[in-house]
């Protein structure tokens, strides 16, 4: 059974994670696909025996915490390994086989095409998923001006969705989510990123209010030379 989106697709693993092979290939249209069976010559096999080390093969048929991984994406990204071990549970369990019903997969639940954003190659594989997790996440909370209460929401439902409502959406799977991260992590749920609070940003960032010629009013952040231009 596969997931087809409008940019991406999973064709469900029905291999035991003892083979670990996968492939991955890019259908005509673009589409970025991942499956367990090779799809014509464009397909490009991911061996997860040559990017593991051995003695984490026998760990693959239980469900590890990937400490090592968690803390290097950590020390990395400047974040908490404990806020990473919450996603990491909330998203799969820490099975880093798990693929949901909408296509996400692994052990941060990567969507095949925040992967491929991320250069995630194999996003099975451990180390790769949590450190394009962690990346992620981290690019959100940049987004989020370090407010990590609509960085976990943008996780989950989409940055976009986060900032149509302005806060948290009203969708109970995503505020049941952000709940359960935090009742796992319990730690700090403000991040200052680069030494800037999102006050400081608001003040560097004028809004201004143009009325063009035609009588269309623009709000606009640029300094265009508009004898009607109101600084909000």
């Amino acid at each position: 059974m596969s997931k087809v989106g409008i940019s991406f697709c999973v064709l469900v693993l029905t291999v035991s994670a003892a083979s670990a092979e996968i492939y991955k290939y890019v259908n005509e249209d673009g589409v970025v696909c991942y499956t367990d069976a090779p799809f014509g010559k464009k397909s490009q096999r991911i061996e997860e025996d040559k990017v593991l080390p051995k003695r984490q093969k026998a760990d693959m048929q239980s469900r590890s915490d990937f400490s090592s991984y968690v803390h290097q994406a950590a020390a990395k990204y400047d974040l908490e390994p404990e806020l990473i071990k919450a996603v990491i549970t909330t998203e799969s369990n820490g099975n880093h086989r798990a693929v949901s019903r909408k296509g996400a997969i692994g052990l941060m639940q990567l969507m095949p095409a925040t992967a491929n954003d991320l250069n995630v190659i194999n996003p099975f594989n451990p180390e790769e998923n949590i450190e394009g997790g962690t990346r992620y996440l981290k690019q959100l909370l940049e987004r989020f001006n370090g407010n990590l209460t609509l960085a976990l929401a943008a996780y989950n439902s989409g940055p976009k969705t986060v900032e149509k409502y302005g806060a948290v959406p009203p969708i109970l799977e995503t505020r049941q989510y952000v709940k359960k991260v935090f009742s796992l992590y319990n730690g700090k749920k403000t991040y200052e990123l680069s030494g800037m609070s999102s006050s400081s940003q608001k003040q560097n960032s004028p809004i201004y209010k143009i009325v063009l010629d035609d009588g269309t009013i623009l709000f606009t952040n640029s300094t265009l030379e508009k004898n009607s231009k109101t600084r909000l």
